[in-house]
């Protein structure tokens, strides 16, 4: 008699400390599901991080009032336990992933009926686990997380590179707004005091070289006039 109450306490056991580590605990009943479906099921939630367990109801009732859990009502009929645990690669598993599998499984298992579960200590309705089952998993979320938190940066590096670009065809647009490239100021002046200097250059020159003209005009005939008078004096 020794043996069987140190298995069932053993059990009790396990099943305390599967129920005080892990995140959530969905039960199902599986009345008619034959053992190629059970293996599926079992092949379905590992695949999520899911371990499905089945236990005598009367030693989970134990394992129940230890903890102070509210469950009591749900241990009737054949029942097993899906326990949230670790994925096959060693990363954890997660609720939404496990209610989703369970969901999933019965949709096309009509002899698999999801009955409530609890979720951090909180009890979860048949509702509550639909509901959870509809959340995307953790790693999608987080996913979608670390995207919300980039897209900003992303954008904002896209303003900057497109900056010059813009800055350039708005410049371009004045310009042909106003007909052409404008001359800066500081070249304008530049420009213009070049003209006005090489105009100003190039009077003084012509009125040198026409003063120059003259006076050597003047000369020659006064020399020539002198030298005919003094000829005509001599003949006299």
């Amino acid at each position: 008699m020794s043996e069987p109450r140190a298995e069932k306490l053993a059990v009790v056991d396990e099943v305390r400390e599967r129920l005080s580590t892990t995140e959530a605990v969905l039960l199902t009943e599986f009345r008619g599901l034959d053992v190629p479906s059970l293996a599926a099921l079992r092949h379905a939630l590992r695949q999520v991080g899911g371990d499905y367990k089945v236990y005598k109801n009367t030693l989970v009732r134990l394992a129940v009032r230890d903890l102070g859990l509210d469950l009591e009502d749900l241990l009737t009929g054949p029942t097993a336990m899906a326990f949230v645990g670790q994925r096959a690669d060693g990363s954890s598993g997660d609720a939404v992933s496990v209610a989703k599998a369970l969901k999933d499984f019965a949709r096309t298992n009509s002899a698999l009926v999801i009955k409530g579960g609890i979720l951090d200590d909180r009890r979860l309705t048949i509702e509550e686990i639909n509901v959870l089952a509809e959340i995307a998993p953790r790693d999608v979320l987080l996913a979608q997380f670390a995207g919300v938190l980039a897209a900003p940066l992303q954008q904002f590096a896209a303003l900057l590179s497109a900056l010059p670009q813009k800055l350039a065809y708005a410049l371009q647009a004045l310009i042909d707004e106003r007909g052409g490239a404008p001359v800066p100021t500081g070249e304008e002046e530049t420009v213009g005091e070049s003209i006005e200097a090489g105009e100003e250059e190039t009077v003084e020159e012509q009125t040198e070289a026409g003063e120059e003209e003259t006076v050597g005009e003047s000369t020659e005939a006064g020399e020539e006039e002198t030298v005919e008078e003094q000829t005509e004096e001599r003949e006299a």
